[in-house]
Parts: structure tokens; sequence; C-alpha cells
């Protein structure tokens, strides 16, 4: 049987070592298909493997949009995986769900998570119980296509939200008709530009998206605004349209955007991309006010790990948060180390695509989901009213509010 104390060691990012166990054991991981996380965890398994030769990692992936329901599933069958990876929006769904268990703080010490990872892993806890640590981390940027820039005369990136819009203006793309046949900028609530509204753009305005409390606090001038500028995109500067190829990353991939708000996890994907594009940080506003999101997937102990399963899970989660873990991932799929020391390196916070991520890391918020999927629906649904259906957008913003206060009500009541 593994020690635990030696257990506890590999979670604080001590060298990895090789450990016996009484006899051998396959535990079962899994986590959603995206190429490069798949990629990523399987050179983990192999390593996991090679230094525990008495251990098995069986890898387990599903499509992102039928994940959340297999775990569930798997719970009712009385089966799952051993190790779970999770959004951290997801958490309040899983533990009361009962699909994954604490982690034993005789393994995983809670003062040392919260001094050797980012501030933002706290998302992980309820009560006096950590669920789960990252690999890595998430915060978001502007990426931007050079081409596209160098042919409309821009010679730097925008730096503030002004000069996002002359930018925008100056290299979206009309037919005759007046139609968009090249973004400025994609517009697309669906990925990530409802954390940019929620997080940047509605306290750039000087509000914030929840109180202390964590209800809903945007239905005021701060939000309106946000939306306004928000919308304008598409109403009035005509620079950005929804539907636009259905996705804002798939417009900015095929040369068909000159600006998209994205996070980390695009650096694999957007290597192939057939031109030459930059990175910078989230606009600041006029008075040089930055903000961000920041966010993660993590890994837990899922509910069914018992006994010998539990203790080779708790040794496999402690290698795939470990420092060595997050170099490889930050090697192929390009997400921040979730540990600062590993993340914070001159190497990293001066290298152009990686760097302007890290800054942003600084000045992040990390929006508590109560229900992740529920609380993005309610800002689809009101940007689609104010574009699509012509509500004001005072009207708009008050119905989603009360929409997204009662999701959070009903999870917290």
């Amino acid at each position: 049987m593994f020690s635990k104390a030696k257990i506890a060691g590999l979670a604080a990012g001590i060298s990895f070592l090789a450990l016996g166990s009484a006899q051998a054991v396959e535990i079962e991981y899994w986590q959603y298909v995206f190429d490069s996380r798949v990629q990523a965890m399987d050179q983990l398994i192999k390593n996991f493997e090679a230094a525990n030769p008495d251990i098995t990692v069986k890898h387990t992936t599903f499509p992102y949009a039928d994940y959340q329901t297999r775990v569930v599933a798997a719970k009712v069958a009385g089966q799952g995986p051993d190790v779970v990876q999770l959004f951290y929006g997801w958490l309040d769904n899983f533990v009361s769900g009962e699909l994954i268990q604490p982690l034993d703080p005789a393994v995983f010490p809670t003062a040392e998570i919260e001094s050797d990872f980012f501030p933002i892993v706290s998302a992980m806890k309820r009560g006096d119980s950590y669920y789960g640590l990252p690999t890595a981390v998430r915060s978001l940027a502007l990426f931007y296509n050079k081409a596209l820039f160098e042919e409309a005369g821009i010679a730097n990136p925008p730096s503030n939200l002004e000069e996002l819009l002359a930018a925008a203006e100056a290299t979206v793309k009309r037919d005759g008709g007046g139609n968009i046949i090249s973004e400025g900028i994609t517009m697309d609530m669906a990925g990530q530009d409802h954390h940019w509204w929620r997080e940047a753009l509605i306290r750039q305005n000087g509000g914030v998206p929840y109180d202390a409390e964590g209800n809903v606090a945007y239905n005021d001038a701060a939000g309106a605004a946000a939306l306004k500028f928000y919308t304008d995109l598409q109403t009035e500067q005509k620079v950005g349209l929804v539907g636009f190829m259905d996705e804002g990353q798939a417009a900015f991939r095929a040369g068909l955007a000159a600006m998209t708000i994205d996070g980390t996890f695009r650096l694999g994907a957007f290597e192939s991309n057939p031109f030459e594009w930059g990175v910078v940080e989230l606009p600041a506003d006029a008075n040089g006010v930055r903000s961000n999101y920041s966010s993660y997937f993590a890994n837990a102990i899922g509910a069914s790990a018992q006994g010998e399963e539990k203790i080779a899970a708790e040794k496999f989660l402690a290698y795939i948060s470990s420092p060595e873990a997050m170099e490889v991932w930050l090697d192929i799929v390009g997400e921040l180390p979730a540990r600062r020391d590993v993340a914070l390196t001159e190497t990293n916070l001066n290298d152009p695509i990686k760097g302007p991520f890290l800054k942003g890391l600084e000045y992040a918020h990390t929006t508590k989901f109560y229900d992740e999927a529920a609380q993005r629906q309610t800002a689809i649904d009101m940007v689609n009213r104010v574009l699509l259906e012509g509500q004001s957008v005072e009207d708009s913003l008050a119905q989603a509010a009360a929409a997204e206060q009662a999701i959070i009500d009903a999870a917290t009541k």
C-alpha cells in the first residue's frame, strides 16, 4: 500500500517517485474530447505508468455535449471514473449529485494547496474541503490576424477599447450590400464573450457582476453600458455579426475575422492557422483599467473510488497536478500552469504569446457559477433579444438578471 505521506509530498510538488503497491490495480480517468488535452493526458499517463508499473490508467473520453450526462449515468449504474475532470463551474452539481468526494487533507494539505496554486483554486473549495485540483488555468486575451492588420495599415494591436473599435472598423470587410464578409471582431456569447461582458466590460464601466453574497448585481447602469458596448458592435459599428460562421473561433481560423477574444486553450488549435497571428491583453478602458476572467478544469476523485483504487487515484491526481505535469500540459495544450512558481517564470512572462495571458491572471476574476451552462444561456438569450428581437438593452438586461437570479436561488436555497 502507498504511504499517504509520500503521496502528500507529490501533491506539494516534490519530485515524482516510483512507489510500489501491494498488488496491481487499474483506475479509470475520464475527460471530455479536446484533441490537445487528450494528447497531453495520454503523455502524462504514459509517464505515470512508467514510474508505477503496478498501476494502469484507463483513459476514457466523451464528447463535451454528452460528458456530464455520462458521468451522472455512470453514478446511477454504480460505476464511474476513479479520477474525473470537471469544469470548476460544475462543482456544485458534482457535489450535490455525489459524483465526487472531498480530497483527503492528509494527502492534499489545504495549506499547501493555497500556498502553491493561484488563488482561483479556491473555487474548488466548499466549506473546509477541497474537491479537486487543476493542472492548468486559463485567462482571456485578444487574438489578432497580423496579415489583416497590415492590409488595413494598422501598425500596433489595440491596447484599449477605443483602439479596438478603430481596428475593427479598419479591418471589417463588407460586400456591395453592406453585408459583412469578414469580421473586424468576432461576436460569440456562446464562446468566451459572455465572460468578457461579465467580468471585464461590466467592471470597466464601474460595476460588478455579482455582490458579496453571490447575487446578481449587473442590472444597473454599468451592466447596461457593458451590454450596449457589446451589441453596438453589430448594430452601430457593424464590425461583427452574431452567428457569422456559427463560432467566432471558426471565423478567426478561416482568416475571416481580424480579431477574436478567446482563452489559452485555443493556442494549440490556432497553431495550424494559415496566417501569422498575435496575442495582446484584453483592451483597457479609457482610464487604463483592465479586467479579465480566469477559469480552469480540475481533476477530482470519483465517488466510487475506494480502497486500493482510491489510493492509486490519489497518487495519479497528485502527479497530474505536479509541476512536471504542468510543464507537459503547457507544452502540448498551451494552457498556463496552475502553480504560481511554474507559471510565473521570466521566460513565460516575456513570451509574446503566453505573456499576455499570464499578465491577465494578475487582475482576473473567477465567476462562481452555480449552473454554468444555464447561466451562460441567460447571457446568450440576453444578447439575442437585443440583436434579433429588437428589445431594448435595459429590458433585456433586466430579464437576464431575473432569470439568472432564479438559477442562483434554486441552487442556494
